[in-house]
């Protein structure tokens, strides 16, 4: 068990000036330093990262080469706001981020300094190029927490409750789930159920004449790590482009190499959104996001609709430079890919010896790792999940919980063969651990992740 005594005295401290709005419950830890997949606390414990950050540090932490380019650079010119005038790491940037966008289309890039900007940006530019007002969004998404981007998200109550109303002209659709199908469902009667679903609305109260744009996530993220059937998306694609609606993707969670692929939208056949926001890994976990579109869609607005002071600052396009040449160079595209396979493998031996293992959802190092409490019923198991994060970082592994009872396994994509095999036989002592009732929970916690 690991000693908590200065971060237990260091959060006592913080949560008298810290507003709980800002950060979702889990256990007491206090980051003093970290590198690759190894987080270090203030109390000198060390632990397997297997969240990245919330997937912002898909090279791993202070990964040498950023963590150069970000001192090159600071010592150069820290920072000059790009809305006025040019820097060198900016011009670069947006030529290489126009050129990584999926689709042979010509793009152009805007910066900003998270992905909640980047997903405002849809709103913006799509509202703009088709001088339509209604944004179409998925039920369990989460695109951020500015009002448009909060406005876009379906996954917590407490992102709406007290301080609507809302952004107007969002509508929200099902997402679809593989795993709590019908009996006797195929995987082509989901797709077509859930498409039925999306367009309900547009045959009811919403014109398809007056909607700009359809944004989803590829795999949602903060949903639970779900996929939506390759049928149902390619559906949506064709029906938003035979009705002049824009197809617009969230990559901010499952970009950069996630998913196996370099986009998670590439994890279908032949789509190219006409817009997608990125954050997050883009910079490392610098203050960086981006909007890349198609170059028509993005010369819809003029400035100043869309300025930050400091979005694309010098640092952190340096830091961004160098993070696309570490993904590139390390092929690390490809190793989240086989050693995802690899995890996944393991979890579904595992699943065959513990029962609370309701799914197992696995695209590269990024899986969903759902806990029911009968796999017939399929009924979410929250309190298991919660004493299987308490476990884990009890015994050196940092995971978290999604939507109450799912594991979020996204370590960063550097993480060892050796660091992996030592988190998985972690994580499968855990669900012993659980089902044999020798896990405690803390008192007094309060709610415990989203």
């Amino acid at each position: 068990m690991n000693n908590l005594e200065k971060a237990s005295r260091l959060i006592d401290e913080e949560n008298n000036y810290y507003a709980r709005s800002a950060r979702i419950n889990y256990y007491d830890l206090v980051i003093n330093h970290a590198h690759g997949a190894t987080l270090i606390d203030v109390d000198g414990n060390e632990y397997i990262d297997l969240l990245a950050s919330a997937s912002a540090i898909n090279v791993g932490h202070t990964n040498e080469r950023v963590v150069k380019a970000i001192s090159r650079q600071a010592q150069k010119l820290i920072h000059y706001t790009p809305a006025y005038f040019h820097h060198v790491p900016g011009i670069e940037l947006s030529k290489r981020l126009a050129e990584l966008a999926p689709g042979n289309s010509p793009k152009m890039v805007s910066f900003g300094n998270s992905g909640s900007d980047a997903n405002d940006a849809i709103i913006k530019f799509s509202r703009a190029y088709t001088s339509r007002q209604y944004i179409v969004s998925y039920m369990g998404s989460y695109h951020g927490s500015n009002y448009g981007s909060q406005s876009l998200s379906g996954t917590s109550l407490n992102m709406t409750r007290k301080i609507g109303p809302m952004l107007p002209g969002v509508v929200h659709v099902p997402y679809p789930d593989l795993y709590r199908r019908y009996a006797g469902e195929t995987e082509h009667d989901v797709a077509i159920r859930y498409f039925n679903a999306f367009k309900a609305p547009f045959e009811s109260f919403l014109p398809a004449d007056e909607t700009a744009c359809v944004l989803v996530e590829p795999i949602q993220g903060d949903g639970g790590i779900v996929k939506a059937p390759e049928e149902y998306m390619q559906l949506v694609y064709k029906f938003c482009h035979d009705n002049g609606i824009l197809f617009a993707v969230d990559e901010v969670n499952q970009g950069l190499g996630r998913t196996g692929k370099m986009w998670g939208i590439q994890q279908y056949k032949d789509i190219e959104p006409d817009l997608m926001s990125v954050g997050k890994s883009l910079a490392s976990g610098m203050p960086l996001s981006a909007v890349v579109g198609k170059k028509d869609i993005m010369q819809s607005l003029d400035a100043p609709a869309h300025i930050f002071t400091t979005s694309g600052n010098p640092v952190c396009a340096a830091a961004s430079l160098a993070t696309l040449n570490v993904i590139r160079d390390d092929h690390l595209v490809e190793k989240s890919a086989k050693d995802g396979e690899y995890a996944k493998q393991r979890f579904l031996e595992m699943q065959r010896h513990h029962p609370i293992i309701g799914d197992v959802r696995m695209w590269g190092l990024n899986g969903g790792i759902e806990l029911v409490k009968d796999p017939k019923t399929k009924e979410a198991e929250n309190d298991a999940a919660t004493k299987v994060i308490y476990y884990a970082f009890a015994h050196g592994v940092v995971i978290i919980t999604l939507a109450g009872n799912i594991l979020r396994f996204q370590p960063p994509l550097v993480i060892s063969h050796k660091q992996l095999d030592k988190a998985l036989q972690v994580l499968d002592d855990a669900f012993t651990a659980v089902e044999q009732n020798k896990v405690e929970v803390p008192k007094d916690t309060g709610k415990i992740g989203w």
